[in-house]
C-alpha cells in the first residue's frame, strides 16, 4: 500500500527549490537597489565636493582647495575619467583630475545633479544625470548652464566609484541681475 509519501516529498523538494530560486532573485533585487542607492550618495557626495571650492561667492583658499579637490577626486577610480566636454577638457586619473579641480574655470558654481537614470549591473552601473548649475564667470557675469552627464560606475569590493563621468552642456544662459556679491552667499 502505496501512503503518498513520495508524492508530499517530490512537493516539498520543489518548494524548496522554488524558494531557494525567490531568494536568489530577491538577493540579486537587493543588491541592485543597495547599488542605486549608492550610487546616488555617490554622486551626491561629489556635487558636495566641488561646490565646497566655494564660499561666499569666491573660490576658497588654495589649502582648502586642494582638500575638497582631492577628496573629489577620491571618489574615482585611480583610471577614472573626468570629461567636462570642449569648454573643461577631459583629464584620466585620480591626480590629474584632482589638479583639475583645483582650478575652476568659474568664480561660483553650485551643482544640482537631477533625474537620475541608474542602471546597475553586479558590480558595474551606468548612470545619466540632468545637470542645473548657476555660476559665476571671474568677470562677475552669471549664467544658468544645464545639460546631462554620462556616467560609468564601479564597485571596488568596498565601495562604488566613478569610472567616467562625462559632461554635455546643453546650453549657458547669461542672467540679466546675476550673482553679485551682495547676493546672499554660504
Amino acid at each position: 500500500m502505496h501512503d503518498g509519501s513520495d508524492h508530499y516529498q517530490g512537493t516539498a523538494m520543489e518548494k524548496a527549490e522554488e524558494l531557494i530560486r525567490e531568494l536568489a532573485d530577491l538577493r540579486r533585487r537587493v543588491m541592485r537597489t543597495e547599488g542605486v542607492l549608492a550610487v546616488q550618495d555617490l554622486k551626491a557626495r561629489y556635487a558636495e565636493l566641488v561646490d565646497q571650492r566655494f564660499s561666499k561667492g569666491r573660490i576658497v583658499d588654495a589649502d582648502t582647495l586642494a582638500v575638497v579637490s582631492d577628496r573629489a577626486a577620491a571618489l574615482f577610480t585611480t583610471d577614472g575619467v573626468w570629461d567636462g566636454g570642449p569648454a573643461l577638457g577631459r583629464t584620466v586619473g585620480r591626480e590629474a583630475i584632482a589638479a583639475r579641480l583645483r582650478e575652476p574655470t568659474v568664480a561660483y558654481a553650485r551643482h544640482f545633479f537631477l533625474n537620475p537614470r541608474i542602471v546597475v549591473d553586479d558590480e558595474t552601473a551606468t548612470a545619466r544625470w540632468e545637470v542645473l548649475s548657476p555660476c559665476r564667470m571671474p568677470d562677475g557675469t552669471s549664467y544658468w548652464m544645464t545639460g546631462y552627464e554620462d556616467d560609468e560606475y564601479v564597485h571596488d569590493g568596498e565601495t562604488w566609484l566613478h569610472r567616467s563621468m562625462k559632461l554635455t552642456t546643453v546650453f549657458m544662459a547669461p542672467v540679466q541681475a546675476g550673482w553679485t556679491e551682495a547676493s546672499v552667499f554660504r
